[in-house]
């Protein structure tokens, strides 16, 4: 079974309550990038900035009950069903548990801990 993956376009920094202002106003005032709130609705993230980054998303997401930042990106497939078999028969499983997201995407964690969300790609995608 062989599978592509590609890096996607979003990281999430997942940011300690006590920590969150300050570092949205690091990137918007600061480093002075396009730095945006966009409203959420998640059961983990109570708030969320979009951060212009180059061709990539940034998203500070404040995350109420942790006590440092983490770091998640993005992976992306041409089919999700056929890499997650190839993963487990890697010896790697999802862990969904960690935040909700829509069904047809997972969570994945490298041997170190970091945590990638493994979703479809473009239909163009190599």
């Amino acid at each position: 079974m062989d599978t592509k993956f590609k890096a996607g376009i979003n990281i999430a920094i997942k940011i300690p309550k006590s920590k969150y202002e300050k570092t949205v106003t690091f990137y918007r005032d600061i480093l002075k990038l396009e730095v945006e709130e966009i409203p959420i609705q998640n059961p983990t993230v109570s708030r969320t900035h979009e951060v212009k980054f180059g061709n990539n998303v940034i998203w500070l997401d404040c995350v109420d009950n942790y006590t440092h930042s983490e770091t998640w990106l993005q992976l992306t497939v041409p089919d999700v069903a056929i890499a997650t078999d190839y993963l487990r028969l890697n010896g790697v499983e999802t862990c969904d548990e960690l935040e909700e997201l829509p069904e047809d995407m997972h969570w994945i964690q490298d041997p170190a801990g970091t945590v990638f969300n493994l979703q479809k790609g473009s239909e163009n995608q190599e």
